[in-house]
């Protein structure tokens, strides 16, 4: 064998080794895209199922919230309209309150 043929030699390996790095390249980028895309779904689907949960958590609180407002207010109502007004005591307080500030 010659220099020639050894440097031909030699290139065809560098070639071959090129080649099967970029093949490794290729696949290890479809590997990771592959595994980014299930990845990706997944967490999807998590968020999704957490949204939900939340979403129905609110409504439900929310609702809560709301009848324990009527309820209040309702039972507000039915206080200040059981107390009796005394208009003639009222008006001298009224009266007193105002001679107190001038």
């Amino acid at each position: 064998m010659d220099n020639n043929d050894v440097l031909g030699h030699l290139l065809k390996i560098e070639s071959e080794a090129a080649a099967l790095v970029d093949d490794a390249q290729a696949e290890a980028d479809k590997r990771v895209a592959e595994a980014e895309k299930k990845n990706r779904a997944a967490y999807d689907e998590r968020h999704r199922a957490e949204n939900d949960r939340l979403e129905s958590e609110f409504q439900k609180s929310k609702e809560l919230t709301r009848q324990q407002y009527r309820e209040d207010l309702e039972a507000y109502k039915q206080k200040i309209s059981s107390v009796s007004v005394d208009a003639e005591r009222f008006s001298v307080l009224l009266d007193k309150f105002v001679r107190e500030e001038t």
